[in-house]
């Protein structure tokens, strides 16, 4: 899986598409001609755009856990993978949001494209500003409840 890191502000254009971010296309540049997956998230009113590496790796490991003849499980993949776009990055370095994922992410024209743990966020950016102060308020008693027991220096 490809580490990525970084919080980058774009602004989408009349189209759509927005300017991946220099940083980004640095880290991403082995796997940039394999293109990405997009899809909204589960979790948060954004949208998760994975290189396709990442995503491959990603979905095998999910799928290898669960059985589609199950329902629970089916109705899971089905869900998970609402929406999902397969997309390239242009020329010029744009990558088109799909206009069905904008609406539901609510994505105008300032956005949030920040790295996690192998894909790419993408958030409204007034959306972003206020899920990143709801949760910096209580940041202390969270990086205690989930950093206070793992022992770094294993």
């Amino acid at each position: 899986m490809i580490p990525l890191q970084g919080e980058h502000i774009c602004r989408v254009d009349a189209k759509g598409r927005f300017m991946l971010p220099v940083a980004l296309k640095n880290q991403l540049s082995a796997s940039l001609s394999e293109g990405f997956v997009v899809k909204r998230s589960i979790l948060s009113p954004c949208l998760e755009l994975f290189p396709r590496s990442n995503w491959n790796e990603l979905i095998n490991k999910i799928t290898s856990k669960l059985n589609r003849f199950v329902k629970r499980d089916n109705d899971f993949i089905r869900a998970y993978n609402a929406g999902l776009k397969e997309l390239e990055i242009d020329s010029t370095g744009r990558i088109l949001i799909p206009r069905d994922l904008a609406v539901i992410a609510g994505i105008t024209s300032d956005i949030v494209v920040t790295a996690k743990m192998g894909c790419i966020e993408i958030w409204d950016k007034a959306k972003y500003d206020e899920v990143i102060s709801e949760t910096q308020t209580n940041i202390s008693a969270l990086a205690e409840e989930i950093l206070g027991n793992i022992n770094l220096n294993e």
